[in-house]
């Protein structure tokens, strides 16, 4: 961690903070601002500790040292496929869950429309056994 030398009023962090703040922003592929604004410090200043790293300037002990990261993975054309053809499963399975939706939803309505209708002919029905009845009456 930083302490402070009263003469100069600046703060002096150690090399493995450094390292660690490099690694960080290296290997695990964070944004140096948002490194640098998690551990107190300026982005600009994060960003010079990435430099001496990459020149050679800022190393720690043997045991510390960081290897550069050559290069970014490379996605290999079958994987690439291979996503692809997830990506196009997924869409087919999207469109096929809509579609359930939507017959479902069709159901539903045409069940509510059959009991309304079978509630209808029941009124109805009682309906025309009260006339009968009270016509019998009447005779």
């Amino acid at each position: 961690m930083p302490k402070s030398t009263q003469a100069k009023k600046t703060w002096q962090y150690s090399k493995k903070f450094k390292l660690e703040a490099v690694k960080l922003t290296l290997l695990y592929d964070y944004k140096v601002k948002d490194v640098a604004n998690s551990l107190g410090i300026h982005r600009c200043m994060l960003s010079r500790w990435r430099k001496e790293f990459r020149e050679g300037t800022l190393h720690g002990d043997g045991k510390h040292r960081l290897d550069m990261p050559t290069k970014k993975k490379v996605i290999s054309t079958k994987k690439l496929t291979d996503i692809d053809k997830l990506r196009q499963e997924n869409e087919r399975l999207r469109k096929e869950n809509d579609l359930l939706k939507k017959w479902q939803q069709y159901l539903a309505e045409l069940h509510q429309n059959d009991l309304d209708w079978s509630l209808i002919n029941l009124y109805l029905r009682d309906c025309a056994q009260t006339h009968r009845d009270l016509k019998m009456q009447w005779q």
